[in-house]
């Protein structure tokens, strides 16, 4: 199951000429699913619910740096999964 410890590992691809997320859109979930799965690991629960992940929406980018679509949405499952997993058993 993903640590709030592993979260400032994860690296997107860049895109450029391809519509992509934009990066601080994305970055701000990151920091916001990080302080959740902290919080849930020191036994507290968070504002931030996997229906808040899955609900997300982040701004797209075309011509100008943005992060890999897919490889973001397929992160944020994992996010999900682990959230989903604490919150069953509050």
């Amino acid at each position: 199951m993903l640590l709030s410890s592993e979260i400032p590992a994860v690296v997107f691809a860049l895109t450029k000429f391809r519509e992509g997320y934009a990066t601080e859109d994305v970055d701000s979930m990151l920091v916001n699913a990080r302080t959740a799965l902290d919080s849930w690991e020191r036994g507290e629960r968070p504002a931030l619910t996997a229906v808040d992940v899955v609900n997300s929406r982040f701004r797209p980018t075309k011509f100008r740096q943005g992060y890999d679509q897919d490889q973001v949405d397929d992160f944020l499952d994992t996010v999900v999964v682990a959230l989903q997993h604490y919150e069953s058993r509050s």
